[in-house]
């Protein structure tokens, strides 16, 4: 039977509602979190992959839970090092025709059908987000988080694009285009930053106290 729309927009909330009070149920005791989003394509011989459990890991060992999409590729590697750093593993699992299947590497594996609840769990349990090389759902991802900072809808976080090769064009066109423009606020560098070694992400972390 094929719902009309009305009947379609109900189960829908009905769905988000259900999956955002499931979430709230398995992290109700999660502490301090960092999400890293981003490829679920990075192979796992990639010098992303490792890097990205290399600074998952060197979070976990500081106290930090890691959240990510709970899929392969880098989402795989954010669990990984947390598992190595002997930190609470979360994976916000979603269901989509292709690429995403959950890693092995999770201590809480959470499945979502829909977006919205799934974000939300993200953006509610993070207190810094680290943006990993990736394609169209790591952007937006990152233009989410930056989104709801700027309206002042979620608090202001460290954002940290990681690899100066893959996000520079992307960071200066936030200076020239955006800043110089007087289209977003010249302070949005202060929670902003691009990184490039697992140090500058812990300082950043000590920086903003999280």
């Amino acid at each position: 039977m094929i719902l009309n729309a009305k009947e379609d927009a109900m189960w829908d909330a009905n769905q988000i509602d259900h999956e955002l009070k499931q979430a709230e149920e398995a992290l109700k005791n999660l502490g301090t979190a960092v999400t890293i989003f981003g490829s679920a394509r990075i192979p796992e011989d990639d010098h992303y992959y490792h890097a990205t459990v290399e600074v998952a890991q060197k979070i976990a060992e500081a106290g930090f839970a890691i959240i990510s999409g709970g899929g392969p590729g880098i989402m795989a590697a954010a669990n990984q090092g947390a598992v190595q750093g002997k930190a609470e593993s979360v994976g916000l699992n979603i269901v989509l025709p292709r690429e995403q299947h959950p890693n092995p590497y999770q201590t809480k594996s959470l499945k979502f059908s829909q977006f919205i609840p799934r974000k939300l769990t993200f953006f509610n349990y993070s207190s810094a987000f680290i943006c990993m090389p990736g394609g169209f759902g790591t952007l937006d991802e990152l233009f989410e988080v930056l989104t709801l900072i700027q309206t002042g809808k979620l608090k202001r976080s460290p954002v940290m694009l990681y690899d100066n090769d893959f996000w520079a064009q992307l960071f200066a066109w936030f200076k020239t285009s955006l800043m110089d423009k007087k289209l977003i606020s010249a302070d949005t560098f202060d929670w902003v930053y691009i990184v490039n070694s697992t140090e500058e992400v812990m300082e950043i972390l000590k920086k903003h106290n999280v």
